[in-house]
């Protein structure tokens, strides 16, 4: 049975200020820059900088748009009120008006794949054969290594191409490629990508012996039992040594050895942090506080209408167009100055938090810190912080550092005392560091050390940390 009741209830919803607030504070300094282009192009409303010139922007005249409000509840004064100069407008920019904007030159560059396909095209193959070898090229992985097999291939091209060939003919075109440079490119796997690259090595005994240890003994050697290398080989250890160390110069991926159309990402820091006088300063990126001001053109616009004696349709519409401008423009340029507001004040409280940190630079002296102690210290809720956090960087005199990293987990010491598991992996890293390579420290070694240190952990807490470290486990730490 249907029926009609009333109610009544307490919701919050966002205001689409705050949802582009919260949008802002997210970005990174190049977005920013990205985000604030586009709405300079799409708002015709806003300008850069503080001089006053003239708007390039014309008002379409075929535009047409519902009257939502009348003439008169329009507050004119909102926006021809000249005594009352906002904040935005009297920030300084680390630009000058006059200075020269300079853009770096495109480059464009070969990628890896087509600098082998150049390299081909010098070569004296038949029309028939190149084609094969420009299929091959297009199946080597990036890294340079051919993880397919040629049956594979040979099927592929049979199907997909039209193409019927034999595995020996890809066979002998795929030694043609593996003659291109860089060295090794086209080896199936690591043992015949490093073979290929001794090959080209001037022949000498210790590129002998590091020919016959891959090609004989690729497996001892990957498990690094060295004394049955030395036994079976019958050399010293100081000519495994050497052989071993004209390995160690091989890429094991020569594909990656070519910066070739990858272009190399610049990171912006969003905070410069400065130590004076044992003092930290800090201050934000210039990029993040742009000179934005609302366009003169439709400040006299919203005057004219204001003095207009008749308002008729047509002028009702072009005065909420240019209302609604002028909010959006207002809006927009109110998000970003709390934006830096809340940046600022969100860097600050970790700064102080970190502070014997930030003026050390030594990891052992981070303390435990999850989002919710800063966002307790600055009274904003936790995904204000997280979002500050996320994909911003700080140039500090140690460097330039995710904001992210200096977020860790706590543990109890054996004094009772929280520690930062960064001070843990910090500790654990200096502890392989100085290590007897030739008899490295297992993971319980490990942790029996951390635990006369002073931090009790687990083995497996200790492998856990050494993974996150990208260290290996103490078998391939070994050396001669």
């Amino acid at each position: 049975m249907l029926k009609q009741t009333l109610a009544q209830k307490l919701s919050q919803k966002l205001s689409p200020q705050q949802i582009q607030l919260m949008k802002l504070v997210q970005l990174p300094t190049q977005s920013l820059e990205a985000r604030i282009k586009q709405e300079l192009e799409e708002n015709p409303a806003l300008q850069e900088g503080r001089e006053k010139g003239e708007d390039q922007f014309e008002n379409d005249p075929n535009e047409e748009r519902e009257v939502r409000d009348s003439m008169e509840e329009i507050n004119w004064d909102d926006y021809l009120r000249d005594d009352d100069v906002p904040d935005y407008r009297t920030k300084a920019n680390n630009y000058s008006s006059d200075d020269e904007l300079y853009e770096a030159p495109v480059v464009v560059r070969e990628s890896f794949h087509e600098s082998l396909i150049s390299q081909l095209a010098l070569r004296n193959l038949s029309d028939e054969d190149l084609e094969l070898c420009t299929y091959l090229v297009g199946t080597i992985d990036d890294d340079g290594i051919l993880r397919r097999d040629l049956e594979d291939i040979v099927d592929d091209l049979a199907f997909s191409q039209g193409v019927f060939t034999e595995a020996a003919t890809l066979e002998r075109l795929l030694e043609v490629i593996q003659t291109l440079d860089p060295a090794g490119v086209g080896g199936r796997d690591l043992r015949e990508c490093l073979l290929l690259q001794l090959e080209r090595r001037t022949v000498t005994e210790k590129v002998n012996l590091a020919i016959t240890i891959l090609d004989q003994y690729f497996e001892i050697f990957v498990k690094r039992h060295y004394q049955k290398l030395m036994d079976r080989l019958g050399v010293d250890e100081q000519q495994l040594k050497e052989a071993i160390e004209e390995i160690g110069r091989l890429n094991p991926k020569p594909g990656g050895s070519s910066n070739l159309g990858r272009p190399t990402e610049n990171v912006i820091p969003d905070y410069n942090l400065s130590i004076v006088d044992d003092k930290l300063e800090l201050t934000l990126n210039g990029k993040n506080a742009p000179e934005l001001s609302l366009s003169p053109r439709y400040r006299e616009m919203l005057e004219h209408y204001k003095a207009s004696q008749e308002k008729n349709k047509s002028e009702k519409e072009a005065a909420l167009f240019v209302k609604q401008k002028l909010d959006s423009a207002k809006w927009f340029i109110d998000a970003i100055v709390q934006r830096q507001q809340t940046l600022m004040l969100t860097m600050q409280a970790i700064l102080n938090y970190q502070e014997e940190y930030f003026l050390t630079g030594d990891d052992r002296k981070l303390k435990p810190m999850i989002l919710k102690d800063i966002a307790e210290e600055i009274g904003m809720d936790i995904s204000t912080v997280s979002r500050v956090a996320s994909n911003k960087y700080i140039q500090t005199p140690y460097g330039t550092f995710l904001i992210k990293r200096f977020f860790s987990e706590s543990m109890t010491n054996a004094d009772g005392e929280e520690v930062s598991t960064r001070e843990i992996k910090k500790i654990l890293e200096d502890v392989i560091a100085e290590e007897n390579k030739r008899k490295p420290l297992t993971d319980e070694a490990l942790a029996k050390i951390l635990k006369e240190k002073g931090y009790p952990i687990a083995r497996r807490t200790v492998a856990k940390y050494r993974e996150q470290l990208d260290i290996p486990v103490a078998r391939m730490r070994k050396e001669l």
